[in-house]
């Protein structure tokens, strides 16, 4: 059975959007099965490329399976054409719908409060959605994004630059929430706390959440958050996790599988905000870091200062161009592409290093298998694959591969 079929066993519905919205494919299905049958795609995968099963450790199961995400990207629009606006999620199978997803079972309570007080709120000012074909309207995203460590949270609503957004509104409006589940409110808890509200204008065409100048309404533009003792400000935009308790673990399991760095040259290669840079530093001799995303360097430096790091090294760019301004050759290499995986020229520039050791950190097994052909074509073995379900519900998995130069 495909994993995408699975949706159709449901037996008990969690969310109301269960089997429209894109996004969750197992609602209702009980977590064993989610488990052995994102377990059975790996391996049919790996099966697929003739990657021998005996290297396959299996796949570590999901620390929790709701209200684990960190971050959400929400989409303002219609689910019929001219009907009510709605925000939150592309509607299944159809790009141009969304469906309204504030009963999300993966994301915090809080999460699901703002986004329902926001739609209120711009229903009741009767604000236009811009619309991806006429380029036309006002509103456009919302960002939620909270510290799990912190509690704290950080919310940017995106709007073209038409005028009539009422800033002062929409400031008041979320200061004003309670934000608490029951639970938090019987234990006499104070749930999360914003520490920004932000306004960020985008008026390209294009269909991504993209900042062409920000205002800050409360607070500041960043929040805090920790990973294995490092510090970390992240901004709305900026790369980070988005499952914390789930990838401290894949990083324990990381700094264990990847070569011993000491007093060695060690590679980060689509780095994001760094923080495997940061975790190999503090053995390695010099850490090089490399990634497209601007916003992701920029916090990388930035977070790297804020823990007293000296021996991290970061540059913007493409990996395929940007290896050779790296002034050192590599012992030991890590890259943790985007879904895309590696582009095949950069797969031949990495494996022309010649070193004994590549590891390599997926969020797509898809991907990841292509890859690993490319790898073995130009000389590299695979010696292990762990998998992790750290986004139970949806059917991502993520995977930690070391590979070892043939005959070493």
């Amino acid at each position: 059975m495909n994993i995408s079929e699975t949706i159709t066993c449901n037996t008990e519905t969690l969310c109301t959007a269960a089997g429209k919205c894109g996004g969750c494919i197992f609602q209702g299905v009980s977590y064993a099965d989610q488990y052995k049958e994102k377990d059975r795609e790996v391996r049919r995968l790996l099966d697929k490329h003739d990657i021998d099963g005996s290297v396959y450790l299996g796949m570590e199961p999901a620390i929790s399976t709701g209200g684990y995400r960190n971050k959400m990207e929400y989409t303002f629009g219609d689910l019929e054409k001219g009907g009510e606006l709605e925000l939150g999620m592309h509607l299944k199978g159809r790009f141009m719908s969304i469906i309204t997803t504030d009963e999300c079972q993966i994301v915090p309570h809080a999460f699901n409060v703002i986004q329902r007080a926001v739609l209120d709120f711009c229903r009741r000012n009767r604000y236009t959605f811009f619309h991806r074909k006429a380029h036309m309207g006002l509103l456009r995203n919302l960002v939620v994004r909270c510290g799990v460590g912190t509690g704290e949270l950080l919310i940017d609503i995106v709007t073209t630059s038409e005028p009539g957004f009422d800033e002062d509104g929409f400031r008041d409006l979320l200061l004003g929430l309670d934000l608490r589940s029951d639970e938090e409110r019987e234990n006499g808890s104070t749930g999360m706390k914003i520490v920004g509200i932000l306004h960020t204008f985008n008026d390209s065409i294009a269909d991504a959440v993209i900042d062409q100048g920000t205002n800050i309404l409360y607070g500041r533009d960043y929040y805090n958050e920790s990973i294995l003792g490092l510090k970390f400000k992240v901004k709305a935009f900026a790369f980070f996790q988005t499952n914390i308790d789930a990838v401290e673990r894949l990083y324990s399991d990381l700094l264990e599988v990847i070569p011993d760095v000491s007093g060695k040259v060690a590679y980060d290669l689509y780095c994001g905000t760094g923080t495997i840079s940061q975790l190999m530093s503090h053995a390695a001799k010099e850490v090089y870091g490399i990634d497209i995303v601007e916003d992701s360097i920029t916090a990388a430096r930035s977070n790297t200062e804020l823990n007293g790091i000296t021996n991290c090294h970061y540059i913007c760019g493409d990996v395929k161009e940007k290896l050779d301004e790296i002034p050192v050759k590599p012992d030991v290499i890590v890259v943790d592409p985007p879904r895309a995986g590696i582009h095949h020229k950069a797969v031949a520039m990495l494996c022309d290093y010649g070193i004994d050791e590549i590891v390599y950190v997926s969020c797509n097994p898809k991907t990841l298998c292509i890859d690993l052909d490319g790898f073995r074509a130009r000389g590299y073995e695979i010696r292990s694959i762990k998998a992790y379900d750290n986004f139970p519900m949806t059917k991502h998995v993520e995977c930690v591969v070391l590979m070892s130069r043939a005959g070493r």
